[in-house]
């Protein structure tokens, strides 16, 4: 078999076994509110999220068009007389990305998968041709999306908390909770829709960035089997469920009550949808932990456990140099072979 023909299979498996992973390592970022709250069970909160996630994840394509080009120009990774460099630095990527899931969802830490693709896909790609590699002008607008976006939904759920203490300052609390309960059923939807709208495409814009860098295809279009390919594999990690990161994000940061799980989730999927129509890509697990915070801090600044945020918030730090250093290592050992 040709080669770049053998490693752009290899980046089409991979990328849809990261898709898989991204689908149960942040599986609860859609559900762990309304799991907490018991507003569902934990295998129906799943098996919903797994169908939300699908749906979302088939319906939009622009973020996925934007990792295609936005971090590397696909095309100065082309297959030129056999140069098969593009498709190693993609399946460095990867291989990457795809450990630093899996350890941290191991130890349950909601770290971002969105960071450590985007991390691992510059790593790899500066190992092989240097800084200049880099599309600059994407790359910034994608960091400043990952850095702003949970600082943004910080402040929504603070706001979103507020106006509902202050809507329902008079209610009985025993039926507002109830009430926020059944809600939670609908926001938990939401969010898992929206979830697929910008995490599933990540992997979609690496298939399409590998058939272009092995010569494959043209242009930045998405073709629909690597939409439906992505969709179905994130649907399908969706449903296996990552129940140690459920029960960190949520209640280890703070007590969730119904009214705080619908807030942080109608804020989050505000955040994640908004930048999905504008075409960038965030970091769900960001997002929806900063939002978490910010309802927690609105309701009562004690009641959020800031020594479980600092954790969470190193660990959103450390993913993207880490994931880069490990890419450009695998690239090493990678290029030896191929």
């Amino acid at each position: 078999m040709d080669t770049i023909l053998l490693i752009t299979i290899l980046v089409v498996i991979f990328a849809l076994v990261f898709d898989f992973i991204n689908g149960f390592h942040d599986t609860a970022n859609a559900i762990a509110t309304s799991v907490s709250t018991r507003a569902l069970k934990p295998r129906t909160a799943v098996y919903m999220a797994a169908v939300m996630n699908f749906v979302g994840a088939i319906t939009f394509v622009g973020v996925a068009k934007a990792l295609t080009k936005d971090i590397v120009d696909p095309f100065s990774l082309n297959a030129y007389d056999g140069d098969i460099t593009g498709s190693v630095v993609i399946l460095a990527a990867l291989l990457s990305a795809i450990t630093w899931n899996l350890l941290t969802w191991y130890f349950g830490i909601p770290s971002s998968s969105s960071h450590t693709l985007i991390g691992s896909v510059a790593g790899a790609a500066i190992a092989a041709a240097g800084f200049d590699i880099l599309n600059y002008a994407g790359f910034i607008k994608i960091l400043q999306a990952l850095i702003f976006s949970p600082l943004l939904a910080f402040a929504a759920g603070f706001l979103m908390m507020t106006l509902l203490k202050v809507i329902f300052k008079d209610m009985n609390l025993y039926r507002t909770n109830k009430g926020f309960r059944t809600m939670q059923i609908g926001t938990a939807a939401l969010q898992s829709f929206t979830h697929g709208t910008n995490d599933a495409q990540k992997a979609m814009g690496i298939i399409t960035l590998a058939l272009i860098a092995g010569g494959l295809h043209q242009g930045d279009d998405i073709p629909f089997w690597v939409r439906f390919a992505a969709a179905t594999a994130m649907g399908l990690g969706t449903s296996v469920g990552g129940y140690k990161i459920i029960k960190t994000v949520g209640g280890k940061i703070m007590k969730i009550r119904p009214v705080n799980g619908v807030a942080a989730d109608l804020a989050s999927a505000s955040i994640i949808f908004g930048a999905t129509l504008i075409h960038l890509p965030v970091s769900t697990t960001h997002v929806i932990s900063s939002s978490i915070m910010g309802v927690g801090t609105a309701h009562r600044v004690k009641g959020v456990k800031w020594g479980m945020a600092r954790k969470i918030v190193t660990t959103w730090v450390i993913t993207m140099p880490i994931s880069a250093v490990m890419a450009a290592l695998i690239y090493y050992i990678l290029s030896l072979f191929f």
